[in-house]
């Protein structure tokens, strides 16, 4: 079991699950609360729960180690974050749930290309089969 939370899948599946559970709670709690004010919720919960996991695992890094190009992308990805956010709470607001969560899970599909444009990362041809798949269920949700 121990070997199964060392996995980088075990971890995905897990951030799967909790974002299906996102999608189905926020749904629920934006009923009556402007969506703006709901993300500000959300994102004060977050910093008090995340706050509270590095004191308890004592995994709190003193800021003047991170370098300069560290702190650029992990602010620019605290910006990308808080747009998706932002974003995402709106079409929940006016959108069902069953069709908002998938199209927002496009991001995977962009993901990949971003990946390989500015990573250099290289996929297989069943993976880009399996992105493609994605990619056309997303646009037929739309639809």
């Amino acid at each position: 079991m121990r070997s199964l939370f060392l996995s980088w899948q075990a971890w995905a599946m897990l951030s799967a699950v909790f974002a299906a559970l996102t999608a189905i709670f926020a749904k629920i709690g934006i009923e009556n609360v402007n969506s703006d004010f709901a993300t500000f919720v959300r994102t004060v919960v977050i910093l008090a729960a995340l706050g509270l996991l590095l004191a308890v695992t004592g995994h709190w890094q003193s800021p003047v180690t991170v370098s300069p190009k560290s702190w650029l992308f992990l602010v620019l990805s605290g910006l990308a974050t808080g747009a998706s956010w932002l974003c995402y709470f709106r079409a929940l607001k006016i959108g069902d749930a069953a069709r908002v969560a998938p199209v927002d899970k496009m991001s995977v599909v962009l993901v990949a290309l971003f990946a390989v444009l500015f990573l250099g990362e290289k996929l297989s041809a069943l993976h880009t089969l399996g992105i493609g798949l994605i990619a056309v269920g997303g646009v037929l949700l739309v639809l």
